[in-house]
């Protein structure tokens, strides 16, 4: 999971949840939970290297363009949010790590 939303960061864009999960080849039932395991595993390395959460790259189309409230929840955890997460804390939040993680991982070659 990590290699693939490398490549996205790469390309400079997010990805839904159902999107990762069908590239990836993650199959229902349980897809989308399925996924939010592995992005919270992600999350969980990210902060023991002190690295940004690679897994702000996975969005929900239903949030228009957050992740899911999982991921704040386990921000929260790890001890790198607070904050509500439905308000202008997450969305500045998010903002914040997708930025970061397209400085370390993007591509910032010119065309």
């Amino acid at each position: 999971m990590r290699g693939f939303l490398e490549n996205v960061a790469k390309r400079r864009t997010c990805i839904s949840y159902q999107e990762l999960a069908k590239a990836l080849h993650i199959l229902p039932p349980h897809s989308i939970h399925r996924v939010t395991e592995g992005l919270e595993r992600l999350m969980e390395e990210d902060a023991a290297a002190g690295r940004p959460f690679i897994a702000a790259l996975a969005i929900s189309k239903a949030r228009g363009g957050l992740p899911a409230p999982g991921f704040f929840d386990c921000a929260r955890r790890l001890g790198r949010f607070v904050g509500d997460p439905d308000g202008q804390d997450a969305r500045t939040f998010h903002a914040a790590e997708l930025h970061a993680v397209l400085a370390r991982w993007g591509d910032n070659s010119d065309p």
